[in-house]
């Protein structure tokens, strides 16, 4: 078997191309990540994910998706209920911390039900990043609330219930991307809030769930730290913030390289991202060109980034016992739109 690269690709369509399956079995990437422009039907999913992992020999390869609810929600009705956003736990929390931890567990319960139905196992959730006023929307109702407390708890709260449930959780965006008054898709933004400042309340609850297995970086310039590189792409940032400072030692992925915050063409991006310290260079929209670009810089799995992607698999739970319906009827008296 072709040793793994250090990237996770998604494709064009809901069926691969040939052109694509001579791709990933030459290139073999760690893992895949599905969006909306993949997802059909029931058995159409299925049958993708299968031979995405067919193609690089390895049934136990990650397959990741964006499922938070609200407006970042890849399968919808009929494939899965329409959930709320991350800020509807974060009201309800304020009312009653108690409630609103239960009912976040409960929702990423209900995503790990949903998921795992069509072969996907791994959620990029909790959202750990915690807004200030007039940032940009791009995170918003996203986030769990404005205070970090609210994110800690129920960030902890929706990664474990995805575990619970058999499907590993991402936290992102490392080290925070609550001050981006930019949306990352559309350009870079500069973070000037004090170092202080930042640890404080931006990198808190990444230190606090600093034990989770993977986390997804952000785009963003922290000028008190790196005034030149965006995380994703600093070296400085991923060794004394990410790693020392927050304590992270669970595989680090990019945020999605197709995004218009980083600068360069495709390869020299994955070879940027690599050289910073990231574990894995992620790339989303499926565009062939962009693809191969990466894997022309992308290296295979070697050392602590190998370790940690084999650590990461042992992450993986036996699923509880819990019955859907049971948990769907006991959200359905948090949020009964969804029951």
């Amino acid at each position: 078997m072709t040793e793994s690269k250090s990237m996770i690709l998604g494709c064009a369509g809901k069926s691969l191309t040939r052109e694509e399956i001579n791709f990933y079995r030459n290139e073999c990437p760690w893992a895949f990540i599905l969006f909306a422009r993949n997802i059909g039907e029931t058995e159409q999913i299925r049958d993708l994910v299968a031979e995405m992992r067919d193609c690089i020999g390895r049934p136990d390869a990650l397959v990741f998706i964006d499922q938070e609810g609200g407006r970042v929600q890849r399968l919808r009705p009929p494939l899965a209920p329409n959930y709320p956003a991350g800020g509807a736990l974060g009201a309800l929390w304020r009312d009653d911390h108690d409630a609103g931890a239960r009912a976040a567990w409960l929702m990423a319960r209900l995503h790990a039900f949903d998921l795992l139905r069509y072969g996907i196992t791994a959620d990029c959730l909790p959202v750990l990043d915690v807004p200030i006023e007039g940032a940009s929307d791009v995170i918003g109702a996203r986030a769990y609330g404005k205070e970090p407390r609210a994110v800690i708890e129920l960030g902890r709260a929706a990664a474990e219930g995805l575990m619970s449930g058999g499907v590993l959780p991402v936290m992102k965006h490392i080290p925070g991307h609550g001050r981006a008054f930019a949306d990352t898709h559309f350009e870079l933004p500069v973070v000037d809030a004090s170092l202080s400042d930042l640890q404080r309340h931006d990198f808190a609850p990444f230190r606090e769930l600093n034990d989770l297995p993977m986390a997804m970086t952000a785009h963003v310039v922290y000028s008190a730290i790196d005034p030149k590189n965006p995380a994703t792409t600093s070296g400085k940032v991923i060794d004394e913030i990410i790693r020392r400072d927050i304590g992270f030692d669970g595989l680090l992925m990019s945020d999605d390289t197709s995004m218009k915050a980083l600068s360069g063409d495709f390869p020299t991006k994955a070879a940027s991202i690599l050289a910073a310290g990231c574990d894995l260079v992620l790339h989303c929209n499926g565009v062939f060109e962009e693809m191969a670009g990466i894997a022309s810089r992308t290296t295979g799995l070697e050392g602590k980034s190998l370790e940690r992607a084999k650590r990461t698999l042992t992450y993986i739970r036996k699923r509880d016992a819990a019955e859907e319906t049971e948990i769907r009827a006991e959200f359905a008296t948090y949020f009964d739109a969804v029951a």
